[in-house]
């Protein structure tokens, strides 16, 4: 197995792209430590985990208080005596456009996916750098990187400002073995792709080189990558999980 004797901190870890994360590190040998907002979630998320023959625990709460990265560190730290592995999933949309824009709303997006991206890398790093290693994989997006005039202002500015943490942590902790990278999912089939239309999911489909929609299986397998010994000589990239619908 590939994250054998290994310990992850999995963020958003109750659904989707998060959930199939969470679960993806446990089958290669990695122990858990799960955060989202939904306990009855987290507890189904826990047992699906134990099942698979790998120790869990979970800490319930909103990522954007910084009171609950440095609780899951604590925690993760007490059971387990140290953190391998973090990926930053945590993440929420609010359909937004320009001449709509609420500013809390604006304010909420980027309190959980940037600021809370920041607070558990901030207190993570300093048992990282003690035994000088980690692997750090944040989860941003295709709309960092390609905005276009129906996406969400403030969606695309937190998962860009995602992309410049990744860059930033990887320059500057490269020489404590801390390994720093993103994934850029594009469209995904996820429990929000299943609310549009026939006729918007064709239209996202006819955009996208290799003509489907992406699985939460393959944004885990590159988040896989990323945190295992396969990656060795790969820090501050931002790997594109789209089909080829965005090139860089």
């Amino acid at each position: 197995m590939l994250l054998e004797n290994k310990t992850a901190v999995v963020t958003g870890a109750t659904r989707g792209i998060g959930r199939e994360i969470a679960l993806n590190l446990a089958e290669e040998g990695a122990d858990l430590v799960i955060n989202g907002r939904n306990e009855k979630l987290l507890k189904e998320v826990k047992s699906s985990i134990t099942q698979l023959g790998r120790d869990c625990i979970y800490i319930a709460g909103d990522i954007s208080a910084q009171k609950t990265s440095k609780l899951i560190i604590k925690r993760a730290i007490a059971k387990f005596s140290k953190i391998d592995i973090l990926v930053n999933n945590a993440g929420i949309i609010i359909r937004d456009s320009t001449e709509e824009m609420d500013l809390a709303d604006w304010n909420k997006v980027l309190a959980v996916n940037l600021n809370g991206t920041l607070y558990t890398i901030l207190t993570v790093l300093p048992h990282m750098k003690k035994k000088k290693a980690g692997k750090i994989i944040n989860i941003a997006s295709s709309a960092a990187k390609k905005p276009h005039a129906n996406a969400s202002p403030s969606y695309g500015a937190s998962k860009a400002g995602v992309v410049y943490l990744t860059r930033h942590f990887a320059a500057e902790m490269a020489k404590y073995g801390i390994y720093v990278n993103a994934v850029c999912p594009g469209p995904i089939e996820t429990d929000m792709s299943k609310d549009w239309s026939k006729e918007y999911k064709e239209r996202v489909i006819n955009k996208i080189p290799l003509n489907k929609l992406g699985t939460p299986k393959d944004v885990a397998q590159a988040v896989l990558f990323l945190a295992s010994n396969m990656s060795d000589f790969i820090t501050g990239e931002s790997l594109n999980i789209n089909g080829g619908s965005f090139m860089d």
